[in-house]
């Protein structure tokens, strides 16, 4: 029953949407501040602390975000119009930049989601969805083969709704209320499958995939704690203090003890009690704080494989060369594997967008995500690799492939090529043709450029020479 199945699927989503926000407070900066002091300290300090972050959760995230690009696709095996009509799909549908969204919200959350389905002209619509608003359930014992899928939001003026889709019908729901109420009778589904593709971050074989900011959340509560301690210590500690003993309270007359003296740089303290003495209490060294914060970031960069550059903990000093290679190369496998898991997800997209247009094509489970090389490199490094491998034969629309180029820009460069032929094969029609020299005999004079030709033409001797020295060497025995 179609409401069964709304009622099943809102509360599955309820249920997942306390750790997505958490998610997503984590990654905004909106930590829990000062969750472990005392309440004296927050009471008096809490206002300070309201606008402070010191968030590194959003620096992890954007860290492998910018280098998840997809630049093409390769629907097919062999070269045909699928690629292109995959690129007018893409484009049509914003996802250059809705991509990037979609692959931030599944680094943040684990999972996000793409709906695919058909607007009035036939043509593909590729909507990207938040977890928060989405949720599907698998068919029991698969991973992979969906039963249903929601989408439940609100319109503006906070009113709720949801769409069901089951592979034969889609309905809509009206969400206000003590229980959802059915609007209309439902309308069958052309794809004959549940048009919710999910984008898995990590995907595990049980379990839910998991967020990028799962083990980072423990160390960043630590980081937060230890720095608004050292904050706190710097209010109360952070220049000397003078003290006096031996000396008589005064009061006002008020009873309160009032201040003896007015300190300042120019002043002289006197006390003529004779048992009054005078210290100053250093001032705390917050170096400990300091430390304790460097080795909870450099936790924390081991843990994410992000460089110790990106946090500063080499302490500002940026490497170089080899070594900026080699401190960004979890960073880079990092980047590859979500590559993995995201681009099984995109494949599915495309392969539903053909499906709306009625091409199935052998429903394309050939079919690639182009990436975009996830490594930084300067210029020259690139280019020098890039002709080791023309050396070694690799074609040269794969090397405008591997230099960045988008398959759209390939395409041009081809027919930029063929009419650069066409252009010079129109302007050596046009000039005009070398005369052959003639000698006084009326025969034809060769020219210097003619040898090459001429031996060209030349009869091949064969193993004459060879024969001929065989039988004038007396030397040889017979």
């Amino acid at each position: 029953m179609p409401i069964e199945w709304v009622n099943w699927l809102y509360s599955k989503l309820l249920r997942k949407k306390a750790d997505y926000q958490k998610y997503q407070r984590y990654y905004d900066g909106e930590h829990q501040k000062l969750v472990f002091s005392k309440a004296r300290y927050l009471n008096e300090y809490g206002y300070i602390f309201q606008q402070w972050s010191d968030n590194f959760s959003g620096l992890i995230i954007d860290s492998v975000n910018e280098r998840l690009a997809i630049d093409g696709f390769r629907m097919t095996e062999e070269a045909t119009d699928a690629d292109k009509m995959a690129r007018e799909i893409w484009q049509r549908n914003y996802m250059d930049s809705e991509s990037n969204t979609a692959n931030l919200e599944a680094l943040i959350n684990g999972i996000s989601y793409v709906i695919v389905w058909g607007d009035n002209d036939g043509e593909p619509v590729l909507s990207v969805e938040s977890p928060l608003e989405v949720v599907v359930e698998y068919k029991p014992g698969s991973r992979r083969d969906l039963l249903a899928g929601a989408k439940f939001y609100k319109d503006a003026w906070g009113r709720e709704y949801g769409t069901l889709w089951l592979p034969d019908r889609v309905f809509k729901f009206d969400m206000n209320g003590l229980a959802a109420k059915a609007i209309g009778e439902g309308e069958p589904n052309p794809l004959g499958e549940v048009p919710i593709v999910p984008l898995m971050n990590r995907s595990r074989l049980a379990g839910e995939p998991v967020s990028d900011l799962q083990p980072v959340i423990p160390i960043q509560d630590a980081i937060n704690k230890v720095t608004a301690d050292a904050l706190v210590a710097s209010e109360y500690a952070a220049w000397p203090q003078r003290y006096v003993t031996g000396l008589e309270i005064q009061l006002d007359e008020n009873g309160n003890p009032r201040e003896p003296w007015n300190p300042g740089a120019a002043k002289i303290i006197q006390a003529e009690a004779p048992d009054a003495k005078f210290g100053t209490f250093e001032a705390a060294d917050l170096s400990n704080y300091v430390n304790l914060v460097d080795m909870l970031v450099q936790h924390l960069a081991a843990v994410t494989r992000i460089p110790f550059s990106y946090m500063l903990a080499n302490k500002g000093s940026a490497p170089s060369g080899e070594s900026n290679a080699t401190a960004e190369a979890g960073l880079i496998a990092k980047s590859k594997d979500r590559m993995t898991h995201l681009g099984e997800g995109y494949e599915r997209v495309m392969r539903l967008a053909f499906k709306v247009k009625g091409k199935h094509e052998d429903e394309m489970f050939s079919a690639e995500i182009i990436w975009r090389d996830p490594e930084n490199r300067t210029e020259a490094q690139h280019m020098d690799a890039l002709m080791k491998k023309k050396e070694l034969g690799v074609p040269r629309d794969q090397l405008l492939s591997d230099a960045g180029y988008t398959p759209a820009q390939i395409e041009r460069f081809r027919e930029m090529r063929i009419q650069d032929a066409k252009d010079l094969a129109e302007i050596q029609k046009h000039m005009p043709k070398p005369e052959a020299s003639v000698g006084p005999d009326g025969k034809p004079v060769s020219q210097p450029g003619d040898k090459a030709a001429a031996m060209a033409k030349k009869a091949p001797q064969g193993n004459a020479g060879n024969q001929a020295r065989k039988t004038n060497d007396t030397t040889r025995p017979k």
